[in-house]
C-alpha cells in the first residue's frame, strides 16, 4: 500500500493501511493516513470530481472507485455580502451541490470506497442526518449493507431520503450520542464496520478534498480565513490535513501563509467553542443539547482533540451563533444569494460578521465560507 496509518496523538501506534482499522489500539484515539509518497501537483487530472486527486487519496491500484460524482462543487464570490459583513473579499463553498445534498458525501464516499476494498460484510453509523444520507446512497451504490441510527427528531426529509435508499433506519431517543452508542452495539453483535466521524481513518481523506478544491478554485492561493460550520469535526479537520499537504508536497510554496481555521457552533450545542475559549484540550460534553441545525446538534464530539488543536495551530477562533441569527443567515444566503442554504451554512455566515464586529477577524481579510449542506432537507 502507498499509506500507513498514525495515531493522532503522537503515541507512536502505526499500522499498514491494507489492514482493517478503527481507533488507535494503545490510546483509543483516532487514526490519521500518511502517505509514503508525495503527488505532484501536476498529478491533478481532468477527472470533475473529488477523484481528480486520486493520487492523494487511499486507494490502490486496481480497487474499485465508489462514486456518484461527488465534489468539484462551486465557489462563489459573493462582493455584496462581503461588504455586508464587513470583509474585503468572500466566498461561499457550496457543499449543497453534492449528490446527497452535503459534505457527507466526500467523507462516506471514501469510507464505503475502503470498506468495499476491505470486503466488509457491511457499513453502520450514527447520524444527525446528512451522514445517514450519504452512507445509504454509497453503501446502495456499493451494494453493501447498511444500518443507520438517527435521533427520532432528525428532519423527516432527512429520514426520508435515509429510507429512499433501502437501508435500514433504527430512531432512538435522545441525541447523535446515544445513536452512537446503539450503533457500537450493533458493531460489536453483526460485525458491520462502524464507520462513524473520526471512529475510522478514512473519511477525513475524502472531507480534505474540500481544501485542495478551494486552493485550485482560487488559482492555487489561499484565503486569510476558513469558517467551517463544526458538530463533529471532521471537515475542519480534513481541510487542515489538506492544507498541510499542499504545502509539504510542494502544490504550495513553502512560504505560503495558512489560514486561520474558524469553527462556528450553535449557542444551544457549542462544545468546541466552549473548550477552544477556556484553553481546554478536549470537550466536556452539552448537556441538553438544542437547535434547529440538526448538524450541529452533537454534544460531544469524538473528534475534539483534534479539532481544538487543529484551531490552534492555524491562529483559528471558535464562535457560538444563536438561533435567530442562524435563522437569519440562512435567509440571507438564500434570498441574497441564490443558494439553497442549510442552517449550518447560515450559521457560519452569521458567525463571520460577528467575528467582524467584534474585531477578532480583520475588514481587511479574505474568508471562505461554508455551506455544508442543502436547505431543502431541512423544509417540511
Amino acid at each position: 500500500m502507498s499509506w500507513t496509518l498514525h495515531c493522532t496523538t503522537g503515541c507512536g501506534y502505526s499500522a499498514p493501511g491494507d489492514k482493517l482499522a478503527s481507533l488507535c489500539p494503545s490510546c483509543a484515539q483516532p487514526l490519521t493516513v500518511r502517505y509514503d509518497h508525495a503527488p505532484a501537483r501536476e498529478s491533478v487530472s481532468t477527472d470533475w470530481s473529488l477523484w481528480r486527486y486520486a493520487a492523494a487519496l487511499p486507494i490502490a491500484a486496481g480497487e474499485t472507485r465508489v462514486s456518484l460524482g461527488e465534489g468539484m462543487t462551486a465557489l462563489l464570490e459573493l462582493p455584496a455580502l462581503a461588504r455586508e459583513v464587513g470583509v474585503r473579499r468572500l466566498w461561499v463553498k457550496d457543499e449543497g451541490q453534492n449528490p446527497t445534498g452535503s459534505f457527507k458525501a466526500r467523507g462516506l464516499m471514501m469510507a464505503v470506497t475502503r470498506a468495499k476494498a476491505l470486503g466488509l460484510p457491511g457499513v453502520c453509523v450514527p447520524t444527525a442526518g446528512n451522514a445517514g444520507i450519504a452512507l445509504a446512497a454509497y453503501a446502495a451504490a456499493a451494494a453493501l449493507p447498511a444500518r443507520i441510527y438517527a435521533p427520532a427528531t432528525t428532519p423527516p426529509p432527512i429520514l426520508g431520503s435515509i429510507r429512499a435508499y433501502g437501508v435500514e433506519l433504527e430512531l432512538v431517543d435522545g441525541h447523535i450520542g446515544d445513536a452512537g452508542k446503539a450503533t457500537a452495539q450493533f458493531a460489536k453483535e453483526t460485525g458491520y464496520f462502524n464507520v462513524a466521524t473520526v471512529r475510522e481513518p478514512y473519511r477525513v481523506e475524502g472531507m480534505k478534498t474540500m481544501g485542495y478544491e478551494v486552493a485550485e478554485q482560487l488559482g492555487w492561493e489561499l484565503p486569510d480565513a476558513i469558517v467551517y460550520p463544526t458538530g463533529g469535526g471532521e471537515g475542519t479537520i480534513g481541510i487542515w490535513k489538506a492544507i498541510g499537504e499542499m504545502v509539504e508536497w510542494g502544490w504550495l510554496p513553502s512560504e505560503t501563509v495558512k489560514p486561520r481555521m474558524i469553527i462556528t457552533q450553535a449557542a444551544g450545542c457549542a462544545p468546541l467553542v466552549r473548550a477552544f475559549h477556556a484553553g481546554e484540550e478536549k470537550a466536556t460534553p452539552w448537556e441538553n443539547p438544542s437547535t434547529h441545525a440538526s448538524g450541529l446538534r452533537v454534544p460531544g464530539p469524538f473528534g475534539d482533540r483534534w479539532t481544538l488543536r487543529t484551531l490552534r495551530e492555524s491562529h483559528g477562533d471558535a464562535e457560538a451563533v444563536a438561533e435567530d441569527a442562524i435563522r437569519a443567515g440562512t435567509f440571507t444566503l438564500s434570498s441574497r444569494a441564490g443558494i439553497d442554504a442549510a442552517p449550518e451554512g447560515g450559521c457560519a455566515l452569521a458567525a463571520t460578521a460577528q467575528l467582524v464586529k467584534t474585531g477578532r477577524l480583520s475588514a481587511d481579510a479574505t474568508v471562505v465560507v461554508f455551506n455544508t449542506g442543502s436547505g431543502a432537507s431541512y423544509r417540511w
